[in-house]
């Protein structure tokens, strides 16, 4: 109970510290510093929800939460920002949501409308055009795109480029998908491309090799943090039933 009431003290302490240097950085010290010295806990969470927090991050925390509870709420706000005012960020914006909330096709019409003028060579738009040729299966479609965006080296890190070697090996080119994969490939991390490595593997009559990336996939779960289990999720469920699947192909085969 001691070391509680010691640790709140200290707590209280730091945040009054916090807000008074903040108080006399902006000047604003005969309005606030009372309240801060007097009322030390309830001055300090009135300045850091009035002074600390801005009307545009509490407008920003509020969207958020907007769009994540009712996203097609969030979603016919975009329309409506797009149709009083059509702009390359409006549009963009609006096809990320697209995008996020499963209209696809509504997305790729967009972005690929966006590419006009000095946007013509965008490379965010391009990159999201690929995620969405991905997921309506224009295989063909994401080469010449990744193409013009592969020196770059943001695409080299980013999804686009998993999705673009991926592709190349829905369309046959199983050596440039390899090369492209082994660039990405490494423990402890990127768990989406080693699945579709291990995929393309499989795909390939490389079965062995195939099984052995899902299970060290798996293998690295307890080593991962709970933020990292979650964030990986999805591809580390998918590796558990191609696993499951390859194990039984061995099985019956």
């Amino acid at each position: 109970m001691f070391s509680f009431n010691n640790n709140y003290y200290y707590i209280i302490i730091g945040l009054q510290a916090i807000c008074v240097i903040h108080c006399i950085s902006k000047g604003r010290q005969n309005n606030w510093i009372w309240l801060l010295i007097f009322l030390p806990l309830v001055g300090c969470l009135i300045y850091i929800f009035t002074e600390i927090f801005t009307r545009r991050d509490m407008h920003s925390v509020q969207s958020g939460v907007t769009s994540i509870l009712n996203p097609k709420g969030s979603v016919r706000k975009l329309e409506e920002t797009l149709r009083f005012s059509d702009t390359f960020t409006n549009r963009v914006q609006l096809a990320d949501a697209y995008l996020a909330t499963g209209n696809t096709d509504g997305a790729i019409e967009l972005y690929e409308s966006s590419l006009t003028g000095n946007f013509a060579e965008n490379e965010y738009v391009l990159r999201q055009l690929v995620i969405a040729y991905y997921q309506k299966k224009r295989y063909s479609d994401i080469i010449p795109i990744a193409k013009k965006i592969y020196p770059s080296p943001q695409f080299a890190r980013s999804r686009a480029h998993i999705l673009y070697a991926a592709a190349l090996g829905y369309l046959g080119n199983d050596e440039a998908a390899e090369k492209e994969f082994k660039t990405m490939k490494g423990r402890f991390g990127n768990y989406e491309a080693r699945y579709y490595y291990a995929l393309l593997l499989a795909g390939t009559n490389r079965v062995d090799e195939a099984r052995r990336l899902f299970s060290e996939m798996l293998d690295e779960v307890s080593h991962l943090s709970s933020r990292e289990r979650r964030y990986n999720r999805q591809w580390l469920q998918l590796a558990r039933e191609e696993l499951k699947k390859l194990s039984s192909y061995a099985v019956t085969g």
